[in-house]
């Protein structure tokens, strides 16, 4: 059950599976920003620490079979992808950028990330892909700021609506 939960049912064991689990995370993102009763930020808060302290747990449980920090464990990135859209308003442009800004940060690991690697066990694994999501929401805050500041709320209804 590990294995299972650290690999997000399997996404970790095929090529590329870290993108693919951010990618599969935004449309529950999306899924969460369209229902009445999850409309405060403080749901996908609370999520986004299950996430992580279930990852740290599983992280812990998989390093004997797996090896330190495996390939296969990609529940780091779907806590990654959730920190970055963070008290960010529901818009679909504002999830792909992102997605693109959580990947970026995840994969270079500029200012500190890789460091969060040494870290033992679970928590090596997941807090670089925090550490990833926590850069790539305050980049994205920018954006939403000056795009809020120079367009107005009006570009913020451009999302679409699902149901």
């Amino acid at each position: 059950m590990n294995k299972l939960i650290a690999s997000i049912f399997g996404i970790g064991y095929v090529k590329g599976g870290g993108t693919l689990a951010a990618i599969v995370t935004c449309p529950f993102i999306w899924l969460m920003w369209q229902q009445p009763f999850l409309q405060s930020p403080w749901y996908l808060v609370g999520v986004t620490v299950i996430i992580t302290l279930l990852g740290i747990y599983v992280g812990d449980k998989v390093e004997p079979f797996w090896g330190k920090d495996s390939y296969r464990v990609v529940i780091d990135e779907v806590a990654g992808m959730l920190v970055t859209m963070l008290f960010i308003p529901p818009n679909l442009y504002y999830l792909l950028i992102g997605l693109v800004l959580f990947r970026f940060f995840d994969i270079v690991k500029p200012l500190g990330i890789r460091k969060m690697e040494n870290l033992p066990g679970g928590t090596g694994v997941m807090m670089d892909d925090v550490l990833a999501g926590v850069y790539g929401n305050i980049v994205l805050q920018v954006i939403v700021f000056l795009v809020v500041k120079f367009y107005g709320n009006a570009s913020i209804d451009v999302s679409i609506g699902i149901g």
